[in-house]
């Protein structure tokens, strides 16, 4: 998403692009509890790769919703945390969350 005209004009058409993997809605599930480093974030997110994580890290912050902060120190430290627009995606989150205990309920 280099510029506004390569944004798409759907409103969920751009939500999708941002955090339409289940690898970044995991992601910015874990960092609002705060800020993480790689290798929690690695723990936490089930079966996700370090490759994955990287990338989808990577995208994440490209996008605006991600802080990475080096320290810098032997070894390196590196932590992750979301942005004020990465915060924003809480409420989209807790609807998801809602939505998915109602259908567990349904379901069962």
């Amino acid at each position: 998403m280099d510029t506004a005209k390569n944004l798409p004009e759907c409103p969920v058409e751009m939500t999708l692009q941002l955090i339409g993997d289940k690898w970044k809605v995991l992601i910015i599930r874990d960092l609002l509890d705060g800020t993480k480093r790689f290798n929690e974030l690695m723990r936490s997110v089930n079966g996700i790769t370090q490759k994955v994580l990287t990338s989808h890290l990577r995208a994440m912050e490209a996008a605006g919703l991600v802080n990475r902060k080096v320290y810098p120190e032997v070894p390196p430290r590196v932590e992750y945390s979301l942005t004020e627009t990465g915060l924003s995606l809480k409420p989209v989150l807790d609807s998801m969350v809602m939505w998915g205990l109602e259908y567990k309920k349904r379901e069962l």
